[in-house]
């Protein structure tokens, strides 16, 4: 066991790039409005992953025992990588690229974590993916336990939610052009919160009926699907030069933000 947990901590270091490469690519080529409306298609992907999975990993694992989700994770992890020979150029040109050394990483680092901007976007952003962490971890619960759902009903009512959630996203680019990526955020985010504010005032009040919280969820992840995408474009549209080392702070305080905010729901 202590070998799978060393090799499982390698993957995941390896597969981190999978998250980081593709937001660099896209700050390399597009900037603005044209970032946004990529970066959308890239949030889909990485939103529907984390829900497919689990789906998915059953089917294998019935199939072919548990050792077919490491022979699934093995096929893919080939296909990344003759895709990544064959498909994919640099996009970064030859005379704007830095050295790749800790030193250089560091300082890149110090940089951003001395860039309010960058770090109250990351923060935004960080707390959209933890509401989403959160309703992933604890949604089951709620919904099973509390409401009485059936596991497919449940799964009727997630996947509803997470329509609302990539749908918005996919927005994301075409509301850019029309009112500005800041806009898209303060609005977005304004919504969210007075979204969450009314569901908790309704809850502490005593109403506790399922059409309330479907309703409220509905809208809510609506709104996330926006703040996500938007906020990564902003944090990263000042440092094309580093956008490497953006993307991957990036990603580690928005995760980091999303383990704490899981951490907290599973104590109450």
């Amino acid at each position: 066991i202590e070998w799978l947990i060393a090799f499982r901590f390698l993957q995941g270091l390896g597969a981190s790039a999978g998250m980081v490469v593709p937001r660099a690519v896209v700050r390399d080529l597009l900037t603005g409005n044209e970032a946004a409306k990529l970066m959308s298609l890239l949030m889909l992907v990485f939103s529907v992953s984390p829900i497919l999975a689990p789906l998915t990993g059953s089917f294998i694992i019935g199939g072919f025992g548990w050792r077919g989700g490491f022979w699934a994770v093995t096929i893919a992890a080939a296909i990344a990588t003759v895709l990544l020979a064959t498909a994919l150029k640099e996009t970064r040109p030859a005379e704007e690229r830095v050295g790749s050394s800790f030193g250089v990483a560091l300082a890149g680092y110090r940089q951003l974590m001395g860039n309010a901007k960058f770090l109250s976007l990351a923060s935004i952003g960080g707390f959209a993916i933890s509401s989403f962490f959160v309703y992933l971890s604890s949604s089951s619960f709620i919904l099973i336990d509390h409401y009485g759902l059936s596991p497919r009903v449940y799964s009727l009512f997630f996947s509803i939610n997470a329509v609302s959630f990539f749908a918005m996203s996919q927005l994301t680019g075409t509301l850019a052009d029309r009112f500005g990526l800041t806009r898209v955020v303060k609005v977005a985010v304004t919504g969210y919160a007075t979204t969450m504010v009314v569901l908790l005032a309704l809850f502490a009040s005593g109403v506790d009926h399922l059409a309330v919280l479907a309703v409220l969820l509905f809208v809510g992840y609506g709104f996330v699907g926006l703040v996500i995408p938007s906020t990564s474009v902003l944090a990263m549209d000042d440092h094309g030069e580093i956008a490497g080392t953006a993307s991957a702070l990036l990603g580690t305080l928005q995760f980091a933000i999303g383990a704490v905010a899981m951490g907290v729901s599973g104590i109450f």
